[in-house]
């Protein structure tokens, strides 16, 4: 026996609340991981930046200082790098996950509009 225009619109109904609750959980769980990444990535910057500065005032020398100054500005450099990629693979991931639900459900119901 064929399910009638009402079940059928129940069903769907179910699916799409389903997806959507799926979704949102999933975006929460993302979002509190971006929110570690940056609190770890605070963290760390402000350690980085207190060994910087007791560093600098431990230089004797101009020469050193502008050695030292350097170093610092590409390591800086190279950890900006690194941390932007990190936390962008990370919101990729997370966008990527949320979304994912959604878009299992509208392939599914375009699946069976064209049946």
């Amino acid at each position: 026996m064929t399910s009638g225009p009402v079940e059928q619109m129940t069903t769907a109904s179910k699916a799409n609340t389903d997806a959507l609750t799926k979704s949102g959980n999933a975006a929460m769980a993302g979002f509190q991981e971006l929110t570690k990444a940056y609190q770890a990535l605070a963290t760390k910057n402000v350690e980085k930046l207190t060994a910087s500065l007791q560093a600098l005032t431990e230089v004797r020398s101009p020469t050193e200082f502008v050695a030292l100054q350097q170093k610092l500005i590409q390591e800086g450099v190279a950890a900006a790098v690194s941390d932007s990629s990190n936390i962008a693979k990370l919101t990729a991931a997370v966008f990527t996950a949320a979304f994912e639900p959604v878009q299992k459900q509208v392939e599914a119901l375009q699946y069976t509009v064209k049946k």
